[in-house]
């Protein structure tokens, strides 16, 4: 009886963690909309990441593939991107955080230039 119910808490617990790390990955899973705060003025770009079960993140960030991680509702990215307005190609890092209203926000990177973004999911 001790071992039926020890392999009963197991499922449960393995159930559980299953189903916190789907909650995790639909953070971020699908379209968001971001804007970057540049020295130039804001700048819109939507963006589709897909998060694996081991928390790496894939998509398209712009017209760019992006890459980085997703994990205790912090966002990572950093790939190589050029910007379409100089044709400059460099590292876009991108940290941010999901807040309890499901946006992102936080901080980017690109050359020499940095600043805040705020990213939504678009509206259907």
């Amino acid at each position: 009886m001790k071992k039926f119910l020890l392999l009963i808490a197991v499922a449960i617990c393995m159930v559980s963690g299953s189903m916190t790390t789907t909650a995790q990955d639909a953070g971020v899973n699908g379209k968001w909309h971001f804007v970057l705060d540049t020295p130039g003025g804001d700048r819109e770009i939507d963006a589709e990441f897909a998060v694996a079960a081991d928390g790496k993140v894939t998509g398209n960030f712009g017209k760019t593939s992006a890459v980085g991680t997703y994990q205790d509702g912090k966002l990572t990215l950093d790939f190589e991107m050029t910007a379409e307005e100089s044709g400059e190609t460099s590292r876009m890092k991108i940290l941010g955080k999901l807040d309890d209203k499901a946006a992102l926000t936080g901080n980017w990177q690109f050359s020499s230039y940095d600043g805040s973004f705020t990213a939504l999911r678009p509206k259907k």
